[in-house]
């Protein structure tokens, strides 16, 4: 894969051109991409068959794998308490097993199909790795010591797991636009999923503390037991109903006040739709959301069953309507629910869709708030912000709303 940095990169999505990208945007863009370009990438055929596949997966595997037995070792420190409160251990066991045979013959047939090895000898080398430390077979820890600080890379590994296998499978079956897995600034989105979940203790923290200690005054006894009294398939649909009354008014402001939109500009800044883009979230912005979204469920006082199967639902969802797939749902599904076509038509680079479609998961409340706009059928021409003002990559963009503020 070869930049030519002096060159104005042009992004295109099944012919027409869509989004410039200037020499010092693409050159910082495409920084950590080219990099990993560089150690794997080759001008040999992509297609099923050519070694590429198995090897890219054996590669993925192997870095799961790796992981996996890392939080064996380090449980205390590497692995949440209520994720190893709720797996069954003798499955983990397997998976890992699992993943590490797979990934290792993947990566042998990636070394016999392609010239060039370094995919197939790294998936192996860090299968080989995974099972020399011990595999599924690390002896686990029944009681760990207390730590002030857990990082969430069991919650990490799992989700990207899932995650990868459901959508992956999806966007090259029902594809919207051609584009490969690794499309620009892929790199800078995997570090966004990656440090989101690797934070997790701090996050949380951070999404309850103002409902609980600015709102524990507004708790009403009686109220919370009338909704924990309640049917828990009523009580889903009244969280994620609450939840994106509120969200709607945030994800609105972030838009309208130009103090916030900087740091939501950085989920607006991307230029492809897959399922990765929607992890491209500033921090500020997810803190600020999720903190104000989670004050009137503190207050309904849900039980933790519904609660949980919400933010499940929710962890999916939000993947989903970001993801590169085709689906036109028929239209009293669009009505009810938020679509990847609805969701996608809230990141075009049309004019007549700007600022619209602020909900999350039922498109009515716009509707209802005269902020709807998804024509029948048809999908944006190009997504992203106009004049491109957020840099490309992560730490660049992390710092992007509060250099912003200091220009303005």
């Amino acid at each position: 894969m070869v930049i030519d940095s002096f060159a104005v990169a042009i992004e295109r999505f099944n012919g027409p051109i869509l989004v410039a990208h200037s020499p010092m945007q693409q050159r910082s863009a495409m920084n950590l991409d080219e990099r990993v370009a560089r150690i794997f990438g080759d001008n040999e055929p992509t297609r099923f068959g050519s070694g590429w596949m198995s090897g890219t997966t054996s590669v993925f595997l192997g870095i799961i794998a790796t992981g996996g037995v890392a939080c064996f070792h380090l449980p205390a420190t590497l692995t949440s308490p209520e994720i190893r409160a709720i797996l069954p251990l003798p499955w983990v066991r397997a998976l890992i097993e699992g993943v590490i045979g797979l990934g290792f013959l993947l990566g042998l047939a990636s070394t016999l199909l392609r010239q060039r090895k370094v995919l197939g000898f790294a998936g192996m080398a860090m299968a080989l790795m995974a099972s020399l430390a011990g595999g599924g077979r690390v002896p686990a820890t029944e009681t760990l010591p207390p730590v002030p600080f857990h990082l969430g890379l069991d919650w990490f590994l799992i989700n990207i797991l899932l995650l990868a296998v459901i959508f992956v499978p999806l966007e090259r079956l029902w594809p919207l636009r051609s584009q490969s897995i690794f499309r620009p600034a892929w790199t800078a989105d995997t570090v966004y999923f990656l440090v989101s979940h690797l934070l997790v203790q701090v996050s949380t923290w951070l999404n309850l503390l103002p409902a609980k200690v600015f709102f524990a005054w507004a708790v009403h006894p009686g109220l919370q037991d009338w909704v924990r009294s309640q049917p828990a398939l009523v009580q889903f649909f009244g969280c994620a109903l609450a939840a994106d009354l509120t969200e709607y008014w945030v994800h609105r402001c972030f838009h309208h006040r130009r103090w916030l939109w900087p740091f939501h500009a950085v989920h607006h800044s991307s230029t492809s739709m897959d399922w990765l883009a929607g992890s491209r979230l500033h921090l500020g912005d997810v803190v600020f959301t999720r903190a104000v979204t989670f004050i009137p469920l503190f207050l309904l006082g849900f039980d933790q069953t519904p609660l949980i199967a919400y933010l499940g639902f929710v962890s999916i969802h939000a993947v989903f309507i970001h993801a590169n797939v085709s689906w036109n749902f028929p239209r009293w599904v669009e009505a009810l629910v938020v679509t990847p076509r609805f969701h996608h038509w809230h990141h075009a680079i049309e004019r007549e869709a700007i600022d619209r479609n602020f909900a999350v998961h039922f498109p009515w409340i716009d509707r209802f708030f005269g902020t709807y706009y998804a024509p029948p059928g048809k999908w944006p021409t190009g997504y992203g912000i106009e004049g491109h003002p957020v840099p490309d990559g992560f730490m660049e963009q992390c710092s992007y709303p509060f250099r912003r503020q200091k220009l303005d």
